[in-house]
């Protein structure tokens, strides 16, 4: 079988508003410079493994538009045997970090060696590399822990600095206070953000672009050869259907797992992609399926105000607070504690039969990429593909009922959806509801024949 690359997409998502990046210097003579499109490189940390253009020996034309670097702030943060994690050194320096010392570092990452964990801090988005060294220092109690982090308006670029961050972060461990190497980086990649106070409307909204087109989104890189998506759907199974129904009707998710969180964050990405819908003017009232990835107790103030999130934690204690969270899940353990929402945890035959198209496409695309008759196509493209045309296609059929003249939706429209007429009715109510659309639902509940 072909080996996968390591790299699996990364959704196009951003929220807040845009950076402006300072007016660039005169770049002295060609020292510095790089391939990538001429873009700068500081040599005190240019020599880290970091590829501005995605991954290694991807073919095809380049990206139709190169997206700035937006870092708006880069952090070390580590943790003290006498007051615990804190922020150790920043820039800039008098930026609001408060509570990035326990999103960069979970709870639970002694026990570990190494982690990556993608976070939401207001406007912003984090990346940041933790790692875990045993030292022979009574003060330390034997174990140096840190996290080297960056800050952007924008999660679809944090990808590139993953190496960066991961070396950084070592070297750190091996010779604390030296900052020189990240000071060099946030002065080449430093954008501004806008006041907050400015002129209306520069608050940006949520975009989720239609395009899936692997030149199009940035990726992610994890540490599992067969990609996210593949893992995603190994892991979870049929139960990917029932997830599938949750992000469609933007429930609020959280995925708990213990440490290591990284591959979490992965699931987070993987679960708002199953509700992708490419289809113009379709719910303009409807909230945004947020990934906040990576949250923890500091969170629980914001996440009361939230109507629809996907985010993983590595605290147990969310379990009991089930005010903050519609779906939660543990391990493969999908459950809800709405009554309501009990029969979508049920697999039916309809979503045996999704399960099974998908599963068969992947195998037809596995196998065009062993004989060599496809290397454009990924899996990961697929994916999002098979849940988009799913999406689109139960949306379409809804709006030309919504639009025809007795507005009646029947059992036969359900089956022409891919959906179960009987299973998947108490689905079908609630979204309905949730994108306000105006049919009459004839198909007769289940409990009542």
């Amino acid at each position: 079988m072909v080996e996968r690359s390591d790299e699996a997409p990364l959704l196009f998502w951003a929220e807040g508003p845009a950076v402006s990046a300072p007016p660039p210097a005169a770049e002295p003579g060609s020292s510095g410079s790089s391939s990538s499109g001429g873009r700068r490189l500081v040599g005190g940390w240019s020599a880290a493994p970091w590829d501005g253009e995605g991954p290694a020996g991807a073919a095809g034309p380049p990206r139709a538009e190169a997206e700035e670097d937006q870092i708006v702030a880069v952090f070390v943060v580590t943790f003290d045997p006498r007051t615990g994690n804190m922020v150790e050194w920043c820039l800039p320096q008098d930026i609001d970090l408060e509570g990035v010392e326990f999103k960069s570092m979970a709870s639970g990452s002694h026990k570990i060696q190494s982690d990556f964990i993608y976070f939401r801090k207001g406007l912003c988005f984090g990346l940041a590399c933790f790692a875990n060294m045993p030292v022979e220092s009574e003060l330390e109690r034997g174990a140096r822990m840190k996290s080297v982090g960056i800050l952007s308006p924008s999660y679809t670029l944090l990808y590139r600095y993953m190496h960066f961050l991961e070396n950084q972060v070592r070297h750190q461990l091996e010779m604390p206070g030296h900052y020189s190497h990240l000071e060099a980086f946030y002065d080449d990649k430093k954008g501004v953000l806008p006041d907050s106070k400015g002129t209306p409307g520069s608050q940006q909204p949520v975009h989720w672009l239609p395009s899936i087109h692997r030149y199009m989104y940035p990726e992610m890189k994890i540490t599992h050869p067969a990609g996210c998506m593949s893992q995603f759907i190994k892991f979870f199974g049929e139960q990917i259907l029932v997830l599938w129904k949750f992000a469609l009707l933007r429930k609020r998710i959280l995925i708990f797992s213990p440490p290591p969180v990284g591959v979490v964050c992965y699931r987070v990405y993987c679960c708002c992609c199953l509700a992708n819908v490419s289809l113009p003017g379709l719910g303009g009232t409807v909230p945004e399926s947020k990934p906040f990835f990576y949250v923890n107790v500091a969170d629980i103030e914001m996440l009361e105000t939230e109507v629809s999130y996907v985010a993983c934690t590595t605290e147990k204690i969310f379990e009991q607070k089930r005010d903050l969270y519609d779906v939660y899940v543990d391990n493969q353990n999908v459950k809800t504690h709405h009554e309501h929402l009990q029969p979508l945890l049920k697999i039916n035959n309809a979503d045996k039969e999704k399960y099974r198209r998908l599963n068969d496409q992947r195998q037809m695309l596995m196998y065009s990429q062993e004989v060599g008759e496809d290397c454009s196509s990924c899996e990961e493209d697929l994916f999002i593909l098979f849940f988009m045309e799913q999406n689109n296609r139960i949306f379409q059929t809804l709006m030309e009922v919504s639009a025809s003249q007795d507005k009646t939706l029947t059992a036969d429209h359900a089956r022409g959806m891919g959906l179960d007429p009987q299973g998947d009715r108490s689905f079908l109510m609630d979204l309905l509801e949730v994108y306000g659309i105006d049919v009459m639902l004839v198909i007769d509940n289940p409990c009542c024949t």
